[in-house]
């Protein structure tokens, strides 16, 4: 297993949809939804399907192969 690619933020909370721009996996809102939708995301072991789930600092984020984990500037 591969070690988490640190995303910064500058505050959290921050929404798993605006995470999932910022860290370059989406390009805006709709496409974070047909993720969420068709391909799933899993943050903490779990999967989740709400672009509004609130991220904080810790939390890790498995999109396919990749697993991110948010960081606080």
């Amino acid at each position: 297993m591969t070690s988490p690619r640190p995303v910064p933020i500058a505050r959290a909370p921050i929404q798993l949809g605006q995470f999932l721009k910022l860290a370059g996996v989406v390009e805006d809102g709709a496409e974070a939804k047909a993720l969420l939708a068709e391909v799933g995301v899993g943050v903490n072991g779990e999967a989740e399907h709400r672009r509004g789930r609130k991220l904080d600092a810790g939390d890790l984020v498995a999109v396919g192969d990749e697993t991110l984990e948010v960081t606080v500037e």
